[in-house]
């Protein structure tokens, strides 16, 4: 046990030290080169601690591995249900049932497509390909962090995921600013899109939160609605993070029982109950009893926490364990960011007719 007798005084040092980790990613973080490529604490934080894995792994006490364990599953699990709390009910309401369907559509078209490509096409194991396809389909690190509880996942199978959320999530942000200027704004026809339409486009397609702020605040004089549209779909994706879990573990416990009869150790738990309590944070936070500075100053904590997971996870990535994996991972990711841009465009147009 992490806090037992034995265990406890290495467990704390683990803990702090991971944060320590966390803290300097999220100073990095605000660095105004880093803040302009949309780099969140939670990627600077994987990276940092990758670094870590493959450099001074062996120059820690091996009692500190029991903290660093505990932040990349307790916390995290306690992370996400805190995660509740940037999303309101409301607001989902708000973007009207087109953006809604078009999130709905968007994220199960590319999860399924993600996870049967990965798996059955391009060969990578099962719990990567599901990783991978989780964070391009729902809301990038924080979808492949919630993802990993469920599947009991290898960390550097996480990490594996993170990196494609980072790489095809920043061409996103870079490529749609070019896409609204020089094709979608001034075009006719089937290819024209009003700034609301364009906003449900991104929100509903690009993998970050983060990025989906920085692409209308990358192009000049966007209109106040096409990033209303962007943030509040983006976020309709997030709170669907829940009920994709639930499904998940259902059909984890499903394809089980079919292949061996007897569910494993590994899906015992079929109902992932923090995303559960991550629904009824955000039903709470709905009702809008806790005043906003309060809500902000637990955002910002919740985003320490994440971090601080996010580290934990890289710092169980050891580069050998990649072997084997080879190019298909972005092999996979590609062809989901392809569906994505142009799919979820042809999605967009014809559900917001």
């Amino acid at each position: 046990m992490a806090f037992s007798q034995k265990n406890r005084n290495g467990t704390l040092m683990g803990i702090l030290f991971v944060a320590i980790f966390a803290a300097a990613a999220t100073y990095v973080s605000g660095l105004a080169p880093i803040k302009a490529l949309g780099l969140s604490p939670l990627v600077i934080g994987i990276v940092m601690g990758i670094f870590y894995a493959n450099t001074l792994h062996n120059q820690t006490p091996k009692a500190w591995q029991s903290g660093i364990t505990f932040s990349g599953k307790k916390i995290l699990r306690f992370a996400i249900v805190l995660y509740g709390f940037r999303i309101t009910f409301q607001q989902i309401a708000q973007v009207g049932m087109d953006g809604f369907l078009v999130s709905l559509i968007m994220l199960t078209s590319t999860l399924i497509l993600g996870s049967w490509l990965g798996y059955r096409v391009f060969g990578m194991d099962k719990d990567t390909s599901i990783l991978t396809a989780s964070g391009a389909s729902v809301c990038g690190a924080a979808a492949v962090l919630a993802t990993e509880p469920v599947l009991k996942a290898q960390e550097h199978k996480t990490a594996v995921a993170v990196s494609m959320v980072v790489l095809f999530g920043t061409i996103s942000m870079f490529l749609y600013p070019v896409m609204y200027e020089t094709l979608i704004k001034n075009a006719v026809g089937f290819l024209h899109m009003d700034p609301r339409t364009f906003g449900i486009y991104v929100g509903a397609t690009i993998h970050e939160v983060a990025q989906v702020v920085a692409v209308p605040a990358s192009i000049p004089n966007s209109p106040k609605d096409m990033a209303d549209a962007a943030v509040i779909v983006k976020m309709t994706r997030v709170i669907m993070i829940a009920p994709m879990l639930i499904v998940l573990g259902l059909y984890l416990a499903w394809s089980a029982k079919k292949v061996g009869g007897d569910v494993d150790e590994k899906i015992k738990l079929v109902i992932p109950w923090f995303a559960v309590y991550f629904i009824m944070v955000a039903g709470f936070n709905s009702l809008h009893l806790v005043p906003q500075t309060i809500v902000d100053i637990i955002n910002e904590v919740d985003t320490f926490l994440l971090t601080m997971a996010m580290t934990a996870l890289g710092m169980g990535t050891i580069f050998s364990k990649f072997k084997g994996l080879g190019l298909a991972p972005i092999y996979t990711a590609t062809v989901m960011f392809i569906w994505l841009v142009s799919g979820g465009f042809v999605v967009t147009k014809l559900v917001c007719m």
